[in-house]
């Protein structure tokens, strides 16, 4: 399965647009970390992929702040990561992914890439597609899972 993975897009429809022909293109399902809840909604009307979102700090829509599910073997926590402190410390995160049993934890908030593994979960943020803060590319992730296998790579716009 081929998923694209962003966040922290905050209604740029310009950077929305840039990821669409990416989409149609053969992504199976898109995840968004939050912050615009309502543009994961948007990709989703223009391209009819599946999205799985979560609402991040700056949402004001009643959704969930944190989804587990699995992908072809691959059990996946996704949050804003506000609530965690992830911009002092990935530590918190690690141990409720860890509690949910999760390989990755998928994150947002910081607008800053991210690639780490604590305690066995790997922690992935795609930066941010609309505001990064470590440099000027407007980044996000194509991720491959494969028969309880995946791999990934960070694009820019």
């Amino acid at each position: 399965m081929k998923i694209i993975i962003l966040s922290d897009s905050h209604n740029s429809k310009s950077n929305l647009d840039a990821l669409i022909p990416i989409i149609k293109d053969g992504v199976d399902m898109i995840v968004h970390a939050g912050d615009n809840f309502k543009d994961s909604i948007y990709l989703n009307q223009k391209t009819g992929v599946d999205v799985i979102s979560v609402c991040g700090n700056c949402d004001w829509d009643n959704v969930e702040e944190d989804l587990v599910f699995d992908v072809e073997g691959i059990r996946i926590f996704l949050t804003h990561g506000h609530k965690y402190g992830v911009k002092f410390s990935l530590e918190e995160l690690a141990r409720v992914a860890s509690e949910n049993m999760a390989d990755i934890a998928i994150f947002g908030h910081t607008h800053i890439k991210e690639n780490k593994v604590i305690d066995g979960v790997c922690l992935i943020n795609p930066g941010s597609l609309s505001q990064p803060r470590d440099g000027i590319e407007k980044t996000y992730i194509i991720m491959n899972i494969n028969d309880s296998d995946y791999d990934y790579e960070y694009y820019e716009i």
